[in-house]
């Protein structure tokens, strides 16, 4: 076993990371590394199901509130900041339980994946880019992408403006498409071993009461009205922070557009959408130790996850 080894514990919304990571991080002197896409932010901690301050107290958290809502994050912003993270964890003798839903943010910490990193981001360039975009059309400049990197425009539509303007910011600052560095980083070892457990539903029925509980949790814990403070605060819709999965549609609601009652059913529904996603992601790993939630107790998961990390506890 290498000296840095990660325990990850990954899985769909509502299966129940959150108090498996806590246990695991209590048996093995360990600490939370965040993997959330939308935890990033401050001031959005009811639709994000962020952990509580009665659990960041129980253990120590990273990789929540760092940013403001409406502030771009990339992921080789959040491999940077986790790996910072997970090195000092390391240095003060602490072991590193990397929790969250975001596949991408954890699969691209294990990879080490730095290709587009601070020193190859430009934000002149990127909005000179947006700005060509919304003057020329989507179709357009995926044509020339597609020039430069059909890989990655193959898997573009016109409309993903965000995804279109950064690989044609990469190209133009390094000279080399993201299709390229995508294969370098694929091809070079991983930045850290780990034990990589996805929690899972047999009764996929199970996880799906589970998220409409949650969703129904969120809307009595101030869902609405934490989304209403973040449009006063001029958050811009079109922001990745407002496209969210229950911001989107309690904005709507708040705007009139919607009923309440359809914000709050439509918030399950692409929960529950996002859900099988994301299980699809995890599916792709092989080295994956599946975990059945809904047969298996917390502390038969942790049992699991360490007797596949090479010990009992550490102390």
């Amino acid at each position: 076993m290498k000296e840095k080894k990660l325990i990850v514990i990954a899985g769909p919304t509502a299966s129940g990371k959150t108090a498996l990571g806590i246990a695991l991080a209590g048996r093995v002197n360990g600490e939370i590394v965040s993997a959330d896409s939308m935890q990033i932010y401050r001031g959005m901690d009811v639709g994000t199901a962020k952990a509580t301050a009665e659990e960041q107290a129980a253990v120590r958290h990273h990789m929540l509130d760092l940013i403001e809502p409406g502030e771009n994050y990339s992921v080789s912003r959040y491999v940077e900041d986790a790996d910072r993270v997970c090195e000092e964890l390391f240095r003060r003798g602490k072991q590193p339980v990397v929790v969250g839903g975001t596949g991408l943010y954890i699969d691209a910490l294990l990879a080490g994946r730095r290709f587009a990193g601070k020193q190859n981001e430009s934000a002149e360039l990127r909005e000179e880019l947006g700005a060509e975009y919304d003057r020329v059309g989507g179709e357009k400049m995926l044509a020339r992408l597609r020039a430069i990197d059909p890989e990655r425009a193959e898997k573009l539509a016109p409309g993903d403006r965000r995804r279109i303007v950064r690989a044609l910011e990469v190209y133009a600052l390094t000279g080399r498409s993201i299709s390229e560095h995508d294969e370098e980083s694929r091809l070079a070892p991983p930045a850290y071993e780990a034990v990589y457990a996805v929690l899972n539903f047999s009764d996929r029925a199970k996880l799906y009461e589970r998220i409409e509980a949650r969703v129904d949790r969120m809307c009595r814990d101030g869902l609405f009205e934490e989304t209403e403070a973040l449009l006063r605060r001029g958050v811009p819709d079109e922001s990745t922070c407002m496209q969210a999965i229950g911001y989107r549609q309690a904005a709507m609601a708040l705007r009139g557009e919607i009923r309440r009652e359809e914000a709050v059913s439509l918030i399950k529904q692409a929960t529950r959408r996002y859900a099988k996603r994301q299980l699809t992601w995890f599916r792709r790993r092989a080295d994956a130790l599946w975990l059945e939630a809904d047969r298996m107790t917390t502390e038969e998961m942790a049992n699991r996850v360490l007797e596949a990390f090479g010990r009992e506890e550490i102390i």
